[in-house]
Formats: C-alpha cells, sequence, structure tokens
C-alpha cells in the first residue's frame, strides 16, 4: 500500500480484519518497522480522536511524529493555481508540500470540505495536491469526502460484536445545528457495501448522498420503518449534497433523534457515532449511555486502524 484514501483500497476484508487483529493483539511487536521513520501529520482542521489515535498508532509502530496545525502554528497557505498572493497567505501550498515531504517519511492529512464548491471538495484537491507533490505516501486522516480510517475502525467494531454473519446495519440521519460534511456517512456507506451485510440509509428527503456512494444500500425515509430489526444503528449528521442546497442544513426535525422509543423498534441493536456527538441533538442521554451503546470501544479502535494502515504502508517503504 503506498496511499491510502479509502476503504476500497484495504484488499479482501477478511485479510484486513486479520492484520487488525494482529495489531490489536500485539501493539508493539513491530516497532522495528517504524524505526528512524518519521510520519508528519497535518491538520487543516480540528481534531481529538483521529490526532490521539494516529500519533499513538505510529509510535506504537516505534516511528517519530511531527504535527502541523496549519491554522495556528504555521503560515497560512493558499491553496488556488493563479491567485495573486497579496493577501494574508504568505505562502502557497505547491511550495510548502514538496518542502514538507523533505522531513518526513510519510504524510496524513486531514481537510474537511470547505462547501465553497461541490466540484472542488469532491475532487479532492487539497488531499490530491499532498499526493501529487509531497513525493512520500499520503494517507487521509479525513478528506472531503470519505473519512477511511474512521471507517475501518468501525468496520472492525461491527466484526467484534455482531452476533449473525449478516447483521443489519442502519445509518440514520439525524439533527445537528451545523453543517457537517459528507465524508463520514460517505465514507461508512462504501465501506458496509464492500460486505454482503444488509444495509439501509434513512434521512429526509433532501438529505441523499451521492449514487457512488449509496451503492446497493436501501434508502428508506421512513426512519421507523428503516430502524425495525437493525442489529447495528450508526447515527450521524450530514449536509445536503444535490445541487444548489449542497452543503445546506435543510431540516433540523427533533423527531429524527435517535431515542429509546427508536431503539426499541430495533434487535436490541448497538449504537454506533463516531464522535464527537451532540447529545439531546443526534442521540439523547440515556441511549448513548446505556449497555449498547459501542461509541467508546468504536473511538479505541482508531488505533487499531489507524496502526493497521500505517503498518502497511511501512511494509511498502
Amino acid at each position: 500500500m503506498r496511499h491510502f484514501t479509502s476503504v476500497a483500497q484495504l484488499g479482501d476484508l477478511n485479510e484486513a480484519f486479520k492484520k487488525a487483529k494482529h495489531v490489536k493483539e500485539n501493539p508493539f511487536a513491530d516497532q522495528k518497522l517504524g524505526r528512524n521513520r518519521t510520519l508528519l501529520m497535518i491538520f487543516f482542521n480540528s481534531s481529538l480522536r483521529t490526532r490521539l489515535s494516529t500519533q499513538k498508532a505510529a509510535m506504537n509502530l516505534g516511528m517519530n511524529v511531527m504535527v502541523l496545525d496549519v491554522n495556528q502554528g504555521a503560515w497560512k497557505l493558499e491553496t488556488e493555481r493563479g491567485v495573486v498572493m497579496d493577501g494574508d497567505k504568505p505562502e502557497h501550498l505547491l511550495e510548502a508540500i514538496p518542502v514538507m515531504g523533505c522531513y518526513c517519511d510519510m504524510i496524513g492529512v486531514r481537510s474537511f470540505a470547505r462547501f465553497e464548491s461541490r466540484e472542488d471538495d469532491y475532487n479532492e484537491k487539497i488531499l490530491n495536491q499532498f499526493i501529487e507533490y509531497s513525493g512520500k505516501p499520503v494517507f487521509s486522516m479525513e478528506a472531503a469526502t470519505r473519512h477511511p480510517l474512521q471507517t475501518f475502525a468501525d468496520m472492525i467494531t461491527i466484526e467484534e460484536y455482531k452476533k449473525t454473519e449478516k447483521p443489519k446495519i442502519v445509518m440514520t440521519w439525524a439533527p445537528h445545528p451545523k453543517a457537517l460534511p459528507q465524508a463520514v456517512p460517505n465514507s461508512f456507506a462504501e465501506g458496509i457495501n464492500l460486505t454482503d451485510y444488509e444495509f439501509v440509509i434513512t434521512h429526509p428527503e433532501g438529505y441523499e448522498l451521492a449514487p457512488e456512494f449509496v451503492g446497493n444500500a436501501r434508502v428508506e425515509y421512513d426512519q421507523d420503518k428503516a430502524l425495525e430489526g437493525a442489529d447495528f444503528v450508526y447515527a450521524k449528521n450530514w449536509a445536503a449534497y444535490s445541487g444548489e442546497n449542497y452543503g445546506k442544513v435543510l431540516s433540523m426535525d427533533r423527531s429524527w433523534t435517535v431515542d429509546t422509543r427508536k431503539m426499541a423498534l430495533t434487535n436490541n441493536a448497538y449504537f454506533m457515532h463516531c464522535l464527537p456527538v451532540r447529545r439531546n441533538m443526534i442521540v439523547t442521554d440515556d441511549v448513548i449511555e446505556s449497555p449498547q451503546s459501542i461509541v467508546i470501544p468504536e473511538a479505541a479502535n482508531r488505533v487499531v486502524s489507524a496502526q493497521t494502515v500505517i503498518r502497511e504502508i511501512l511494509l511498502g517503504l
């Protein structure tokens, strides 16, 4: 593996899960792989789990780690070609990226959708410039359209907790006061579509995801109907994708909040969320604090997913 931007690059899922199991059971077994290697983690956006879990994963592999917050500890970076740089951005990404590549062996990049242009976001302009100009392996720590490390952790968690070979997975939209990117739901849908699980996506009309991510999932606009018999409920907000509504909040309908009545429709389902979560918007206190909530084990598996991916990249160096 040279670059990692999508869960589809994991290859055979059974093999990927075996590798993740090895990492989880033997977190320090491969420290020689990362010795005298340096990971540079670049954040254009805030982070808690991604920063800590990825840094911990690299340290488990014996790597040195450098972290750069672009908006706090560095020059503001211009990202557009052809711009007259007479504003507040003194450095261009086209010079910054190859310089960063000189200082490390691998780069992790976190850069969200800006909601200024759907075309720019879905062409992954920032992430792809790092791949093109750094000269180093690059992995996504969440980009405009996908969050593959999160999705891999989600899939590992489902594999650990599932009680049947083909569980019913429901990804439900839930209300949120701000416009959020489609990266997590896109990526989760992409990952579950690689399995033979029953997969349902439920959301209000107007919140349809890009067809390439929806894939073979059944789309259900009636949340109660979608949740019936679910084994896992994955709650997440996202802003509208289609047309002129791209990046907009079309609804904050609180009836979509995941509560005990909604969970009672399921097959005693496990509740999942990528975190951070807006309590009593996305999910009620009693659901996220219930024994069926696996958001903490899910977050813990972020170390496992990151370490498995970084290990594969190191093996290719």
